[in-house]
Order: C-alpha cells, then sequence, then structure tokens
C-alpha cells in the first residue's frame, strides 16, 4: 500500500511539474506586441510603430526639433522608436524630447 502512494505521489508530482514548464515556456514566448520598423524618406529615414499589425505611430520628422528633417540614419530613426516603444509599454506619454534626443546621440 506505501509504494502505491508513493507512485501516485511522483506520477502527480510529474504532471504538476509538467504542467508548470509548459505554462511558463507559453508565458515566456508571448510575441511582443508593439512592432518597430523603419522606413526610407526622401530625405532619410522614419520609423513607425504598429500594434497587431496596425499602424499607432508613423513618424518620417525628428520630433522635438524645429525643423522639419528626417532621420540621418536608419539606426538613429530605430533608437527613437525603440524609446518610445518603451514609454508605449510603461503606458507614458510618447512624446520625444530634445534632452532625449541628445541622450540617444541622435544627429540633428
Amino acid at each position: 500500500m506505501i509504494i502505491n502512494n508513493k507512485q501516485y505521489f511522483w506520477s502527480n508530482i510529474q504532471k504538476y511539474l509538467i504542467f508548470f514548464i509548459l505554462l511558463l515556456f507559453i508565458a515566456c514566448s508571448k510575441k511582443d506586441a508593439l512592432i518597430t520598423a523603419s522606413f526610407r524618406t526622401n530625405s532619410g529615414w522614419g520609423y513607425t510603430i504598429a500594434y497587431k499589425e496596425k499602424v499607432l505611430i508613423k513618424q518620417s520628422v525628428i520630433p522635438a526639433i524645429s525643423d522639419t528633417k528626417s532621420f540621418q540614419t536608419e539606426d538613429d530613426a530605430l533608437k527613437v522608436a525603440g524609446l518610445v516603444k518603451q514609454k508605449l509599454k510603461q503606458n507614458l506619454s510618447p512624446t520625444v524630447t530634445k534632452n532625449e534626443l541628445i541622450l540617444l546621440k541622435i544627429k540633428l
């Protein structure tokens, strides 16, 4: 009788362990809902941020500066897109300040 109880106990432990590992795997492999992408403009680069294939933000000029010029490099556009994405994930306003552009070393 004791042997059967031990087997039952260990079989239940294995079932719960497998369930827990599967649940953990599903939670960790959750796809990122916000997607950033860069695009070419006439005078440089811009970026988009989409949620479930719907474009939320399409930024073709550098925000927070008085000039209306595009990002000089694709990397610069993606840096700012990453910052805006991070703000959106934290439920903050997606606005970008000139100070943040300087900290990201964006070529103005």
